[in-house]
């Protein structure tokens, strides 16, 4: 049974438990609550060693054919691209529709989050190099570690090849045992789905956030049913966009539902790989890197998401160069929220009403109630940029296996 297919029964097992099943008591909500957060702890679980040594056979093959400043520039240039055009397309969705105010709560706090850069920049560079495999959540510093360990495999010492081959054992053995994970998650996925469910009865009820997630539905549509697929017609030679729907429809479920991005990394490099054809030299690289900085979704989400803010507190409009302001620094935010898998939109929305609020710097306020909902589709979108981006980097490479189905 296909793989997507087995998510899709355990999601219609989920919802239909969240809509038959009495879970309203707050001892089945914690409950469902620890179940669903101890599966998607198993889901990460084998993700780190996977990116590790994935990571530095990929640098070591990509060296030994030459196709490593090309990947990296396809790479990164897709990563930019993506991210502006995302940007772009909140910035003048906004402008040009007007979602309805959203009531103004009363709710105040005593201390305003923040992003830390130093911090960040500490945790890629720790004081020891096997602390970068100590935090899971956050996977540049052990991805810094495996590039530079691969580059190291690229010196011409016969001494260590039998480093290489281990390495390459390590990589497929990782693999293999994250194939499994990705297996099993078809039945925990009904008790993600499940407490989803939940979360989206209890936003929606009130039909206060309607309008938002509507909307948010309809950017995702337009870009993985149109945008993307006219991307990939005109960037690659024998693009085939159906084939990467085809493929996506996995990592969509666990995005949206998880609203984690590195959970649906492990089902991404699978798919990529099985699926798409991408051969391993990219597929350890790139994946892991759209998934710590192509995070576009997140900045279209909070642009959107902080006009409603504004709108509701003022009747006033947003100047355009404070909307230019605002987009650019969305922009530039979702390059630094690979450390936070699970809430980089609301932290993004954080800072935005901290910088621009004018008197609603607690304006983000408003929308805790559906912040789990909002940052489960800016996960989504991020995982929809991960599968096309990756395929159109594989495919510019030229390491795509064509004989795969």
């Amino acid at each position: 049974m296909k793989l997507w297919l087995k998510y899709l029964i355990g999601a219609a097992l989920g919802f239909a438990a969240a809509l038959i099943l009495p879970l309203d008591s707050l001892r089945e909500a914690a409950a469902l609550s620890f179940i669903t957060d101890l599966i998607i702890r198993i889901g990460r679980y084998a993700l780190l060693p996977l990116l590790f040594f994935s990571g530095i056979m990929a640098v070591y093959r990509m060296r030994e054919d030459s196709l490593l400043l090309r990947a990296s520039l396809w790479t990164g240039g897709t990563i930019l691209a993506s991210s502006v055009l995302l940007t772009a397309l909140g910035f003048f969705s906004i402008l040009l529709i007007r979602l309805p105010r959203i009531p103004i709560t009363t709710e105040r706090v005593t201390e305003i989050a923040s992003v830390d850069l130093k911090g960040f920049f500490q945790e890629v560079f720790p004081y020891s190099a096997f602390e970068a495999l100590q935090k899971g959540s956050f996977l540049l510093p052990a991805f810094v570690f495996a590039l530079i360990i691969g580059f190291g495999c690229c010196m011409n010492h016969t001494n260590i090849k039998p480093v290489i081959s281990l390495t390459d054992g390590l990589s497929e053995l990782f693999y293999n045992v994250s194939t499994v994970f990705t297996e099993l998650f078809s039945a925990g996925i009904v008790f993600v789905m499940c407490s989803w469910t939940l979360q989206f009865k209890s936003v929606i009820k009130s039909g206060v956030f309607t309008p938002l997630i509507i909307m948010l539905c309809a950017q995702f549509i337009v870009l993985a049913g149109i945008v993307y697929p006219l991307v990939t017609r005109f960037v690659c030679r024998n693009g085939k966009p159906l084939k990467i729907l085809r493929a996506s429809i996995a990592p969509f479920f666990v995005a949206l539902f998880s609203g984690d991005t590195n959970l649906a990394l492990p089902v991404e490099i699978r798919l990529g790989k099985e699926t798409l054809g991408i051969r391993q030299r990219v597929n350890g690289f790139a994946f892991p890197l759209f998934s710590i900085f192509a995070r576009g979704g997140t900045a279209l989400v909070s642009i959107i998401c902080f006009v409603v803010i504004w709108r509701s507190y003022s009747t006033l409009n947003i100047e355009f160069f404070d909307m230019l302001a605002i987009s650019l620094t969305a922009f530039a935010l979702s390059f630094v929220m690979g450390n936070l898998p699970v809430g980089g939109t609301f932290m993004t929305l954080t800072v935005l009403c901290s910088m621009f609020g004018r008197g609603m710097e607690t304006g983000y306020l408003l929308l805790r109630p559906a912040a789990a909902i909002i940052g489960s589709f800016a996960a989504l979108i991020d995982a929809a940029t991960a599968m096309f981006g990756c395929y159109i980097v594989a495919n510019n490479t030229r390491t795509i296996e064509r004989h795969r189905s």
